[in-house]
């Protein structure tokens, strides 16, 4: 599904090149759950980026489902991305301006796809996260769990086969950390392939498998123990 060959990222800077990304040989397949580790500047959110078709400025080769990004223009990147990835980030990233709903069509709407069956695929997705009761509030009257949970809605909306997260629960207590862990582990089980970026080894413990980067090195790639799991 994903296969980076070789892929190596630099940076500019007066002292002359930064390294973020060097070397990087990495395959993930088709409904794998995906933890990518490591200390602050290790590269984490980087490689993130170039696996979400965010991140234009690197080298290598990296195929997606059997196309060649490396070769693709920046148009036909940004279509590959719509069709078959979600996004769910720290920060949440809703629209204040608008509710829970439109939030959640926003991603449906960058497509082709009729008005009226985005609707009902956002009326699914309301249902499928037990939110509603929530379809008309704005991101401002939301607690922080509740705005993740719609964000997670949000990349879902689309039935992406792919997911990336990007320190989903950083900004949430325990106990909303652990309901969006069980709800990625979910769509995992139902054939949703999943990649995280995350500081948490109890998060880690959901995923199968923990990518450890240094200094923009793979530094090991290792399964989790089944005894590990949560």
């Amino acid at each position: 599904m994903i296969q980076l060959t070789n892929v190596e990222k630099t940076i500019k800077s007066p002292a002359g090149a930064i390294w973020l990304l060097r070397r990087i040989n990495l395959q993930i397949k088709e409904s794998e759950f995906v933890t990518i580790m490591g200390p602050s500047g290790a590269g984490k959110t980087t490689l993130l980026s170039i696996i979400g078709l965010l991140d234009d400025g690197w080298t290598g080769e990296y195929h997606l489902l059997e196309k060649l990004v490396h070769k693709l223009d920046r148009k036909r990147r940004a279509e590959l991305n719509r069709k078959h990835i979600g996004f769910v980030f720290q920060s949440y990233h809703l629209l204040d301006n608008l509710t829970v709903q439109e939030n959640i069509d926003v991603p449906l709407s960058y497509r082709d796809i009729p008005r009226a069956q985005r609707a009902a695929m956002v009326a699914d997705i309301l249902d499928r996260f037990q939110i509603v009761g929530k379809k008309d509030l704005y991101p401002n009257q939301l607690s922080g769990g509740q705005q993740q949970l719609v964000g997670v809605a949000r990349a879902v909306a689309g039935n992406p086969q792919i997911i990336l997260a990007d320190e989903p629960t950083g900004n949430l207590h325990s106990d909303q950390a652990r309901e969006i862990m069980e709800l990625f582990r979910r769509l995992n089980q139902q054939g949703t392939t999943i990649i995280q970026v995350t500081h948490s080894e109890v998060n880690a413990s959901f995923g199968s498998r923990i990518i450890q980067l240094k200094d923009g090195w793979i530094v090991s790639d290792t399964k989790v123990a089944e005894s590990a799991v949560v």
